[in-house]
């Protein structure tokens, strides 16, 4: 009967000191990691969970406090958070980050294009005649980036009067060119083995790679399109 109680008053006393353990012991808290697109498209939405945006297709990032990209970094609306590589009609690989600085007029096209492109490319050394700064940079990326090699695009250059350091012509990966052209809001789809239908929009964006400007439409009057080019650029 002895052995009996002890066991039981040992077995309390355990009990116990487990409960009090446990009652006392600092608790940590499970960190909530939230996401976001990086081009901010609705406006400061947030994710709990990974995934792409709804409407640019762009994967989700996290925005805790270990990713620092957002809150102490790029702009959440910056292509500088893109990390996709292209090559330039120079045959270099670049990050869009490295054209950091300088305000960036972009249109996406295809060198064989006998349609809508070269207009585009009209209305782009228009643009630049009229603008006259040396920040800024004048970017083309194709959307046939199978064809569109950097010998290509370098001939396209020089054929065009666009072989300088303020034209940039960039190729990427099928789906990064993809991914880029959501960001745009460019349209695009290959109705041919040599054609694409394709939207017709320049876009402006700031030093910190913020879209400022879009302008839709060829051989529009672009006098609104350079206003805002020279306004970011002086």
């Amino acid at each position: 009967m002895m052995r009996e109680c002890l066991k039981y008053v040992l077995g309390t006393v355990v009990s116990l000191l487990l409960l009090v353990a446990c009652e006392t012991a600092p608790t940590k808290e499970l960190e909530t990691i939230v996401y976001q697109c990086p081009m901010d498209c609705e406006e400061g939405k947030t994710y709990d969970r990974v995934g792409s945006c709804s409407i640019c297709k762009m994967m989700i990032i996290p925005i805790n406090e270990e990713s620092k990209v957002l809150s102490q970094g790029e702009d959440p609306a910056s292509i500088f958070n893109l990390t996709s590589k292209w090559n330039t009609q120079e045959g270099v690989s670049i990050e869009l980050k490295s054209l950091k600085g300088d305000v960036l007029v972009m249109v996406m096209m295809y060198t064989s294009c006998k349609a809508a492109c070269p207009r585009l490319v009209a209305d782009m050394r228009n643009i630049h005649a009229q603008v006259q700064k040396d920040n800024v940079k004048y970017v083309l990326i194709s959307i046939d980036p199978e064809t569109d090699t950097p010998v290509r695009m370098k001939a396209f250059a020089k054929e065009n009067l666009m072989d300088n350091d303020r034209w940039v012509f960039l190729q990427g990966t099928v789906d990064d060119v993809r991914e880029f052209s959501n960001v745009l809001s460019v349209k695009y789809k290959q109705i041919s083995p040599l054609d694409f239908s394709h939207s017709n929009i320049i876009s402006v964006f700031d030093t910190k790679g913020v879209l400022f400007h879009q302008q839709e439409g060829l051989g529009v009057d672009n006098k609104l399109t350079v206003n805002k080019i020279i306004s970011l650029a002086n």
